[in-house]
């Protein structure tokens, strides 16, 4: 019986480890915005191109621009944030596929465990942008959601790039997840829909400057 146990405890020293090291790591931020987003865009994809620009807004005002570290959006990110006065962090995890680390990154940090890097994601948060992406991206999108909803962290902006990507989903929130009275009609008012890069920026920016002020 011991023995049997034995690997469940290592699996709980692993994790501590991982809290850690990145509590410690990232113990210097004052404030981060985490940007989510789909592996798969490549480098003359509208979308990649959108989320250097990001990149590069948020972090032009000093903001730290955080990730998941991969490739794509990710990457995009990371790389218009890395020239500018706020730091560039990827927090990267061990999957079997697409995720590689990207070489855009002041801070990089590597998760084997989702939960634990979630948690990082969220823990020194001022902002979430959602651009276009999968099942990733939904996971990430609704943790922050339920986080939010139910008072568990303090309520930040969560803005998704693009109307005619989040319409399909927006519309279902509507009209089925609402209309069974599964939510309250406040709870699509805890996230933000705009076209373009620049919106979203303003949003975030606008929010941060208030909390300072």
């Amino acid at each position: 019986m011991l023995d049997a146990k034995m690997p469940e405890a290592w699996r709980v020293l692993r994790i501590q480890s991982e809290l850690v090291d990145g509590i410690e790591r990232l113990i210097a931020l004052t404030g981060s915005v985490t940007v989510f987003g789909s592996a798969r865009f490549t480098e003359d994809s509208p979308e990649y191109q959108q989320g250097v620009r990001l990149g590069e807004l948020l972090a032009a005002e000093g903001i730290p621009v955080m990730t998941g570290g991969g490739p794509g959006i990710m990457e995009a990110c990371n790389r218009g944030a890395l020239p500018q006065r706020g730091v560039s962090i990827g927090l990267n995890i061990e999957l079997p596929f697409e995720q590689v680390a990207n070489p855009y990154q002041d801070i990089s940090l590597n998760f084997r465990y989702f939960f634990v890097r979630k948690f990082m994601f969220v823990k020194h948060a001022v902002g979430f942008v959602g651009m276009p992406g999968g099942y990733g991206t939904l996971d990430e999108l609704f943790e922050a959601l339920t986080l939010v909803q139910t008072q568990k962290v303090r309520r930040f902006p969560i803005v998704l790039v693009g109307k005619r990507y989040w319409a399909g989903l927006h519309g279902w929130l509507m009209d089925t997840v609402l209309e069974s009275g599964c939510i309250d009609a406040s709870d699509l008012d805890l996230f933000s829909i705009v076209d373009t890069v620049e919106e979203a920026s303003e949003i975030i920016i606008d929010y941060i400057r208030g909390r300072e002020a």
